[in-house]
């Protein structure tokens, strides 16, 4: 039977219709295992593995057969998903019965009805790198489908990659505001103190800071307290922040 050929410009369309506003890093992994699988002639499962340092996970899968085909090649330290992460390279196991740079792996695979795959790395960062794992059920069911297929992992970890960077940038933001946040009411309460006690600025914040480690709460948390005491004074006493 004629194999069909990779739609590599549809495949791209729909990699290119992801909205990283809408969708987390997780979901963009798996969004893209999905298009790999339904649209690489040959596919029955897929995955994307992820290597930082020597620590490599699967960050999304298709389907349990997929995870644990890769999950193997972790336990033994080598397999064509983790030489194709760390080398940037394709690597394709065109029979798993006649496979001899992973032999233990690929009987493995065979006994799980698994007989070819196609590994592709994905350059995502300097710190990170990984790879598309393609896995088919017949033999030599990738090798005519490599070239466009390395076209649709680049597109892939293109996308990866902006997810990763959407993904951290709004980390940061996030960080920042609460950051901001935090300063606003350590300066809210050094001013009550300030008020309170006719001290300068830095005595105020030497007096927060001393009373965050005798109570072993955080500077922001005890700053927020002294500031609701005094929006909403529980008794008519007036408040004092070593109290």
């Amino acid at each position: 039977m004629t194999q069909s050929p990779l739609d590599i410009t549809e495949a791209v369309l729909q990699l290119g219709s992801i909205r990283h506003a809408e969708m987390d890093l997780d979901a963009v992994l798996s969004r893209i295992t999905e298009v790999a699988r339904d649209s690489i002639p040959g596919a029955a499962e897929v995955s994307v593995t992820l290597v930082h340092g020597t620590e490599a996970h699967t960050a999304a899968h298709t389907g349990d057969l997929a995870l644990r085909l890769d999950q193997w090649q972790y336990e033994q330290g080598r397999g064509p998903c983790l030489d194709a992460a760390t080398t940037g390279t394709v690597l394709i196991v065109a029979d798993m019965t006649d496979e001899r740079r992973w032999p233990e792996w690929a009987a493995r695979a065979r006994t799980t009805g698994v007989l070819s795959s196609m590994s592709l790395g994905l350059p995502i960062q300097e710190a990170m790198v990984g790879a598309l794992n393609v896995y088919g059920t017949r033999p030599d069911a990738f090798s005519q489908v490599a070239e466009p297929a390395r076209t649709f992992a680049g597109h892939a970890a293109v996308a990866l990659a902006n997810a990763h960077l959407y993904d951290s940038t709004a980390s940061l933001a996030g960080q920042m505001q609460e950051a901001m946040r935090n300063r606003a009411v350590i300066e809210q309460a050094k001013g009550i103190i300030m008020g309170q006690r006719r001290c300068t600025a830095d005595e105020a914040f030497a007096l927060l800071a001393r009373v965050s480690q005798n109570s072993n709460r955080k500077l922001r948390d005890v700053a927020e307290a002294l500031v609701q005491q005094v929006v909403e004074p529980a008794s008519g006493q007036p408040t004092r922040p070593d109290q």
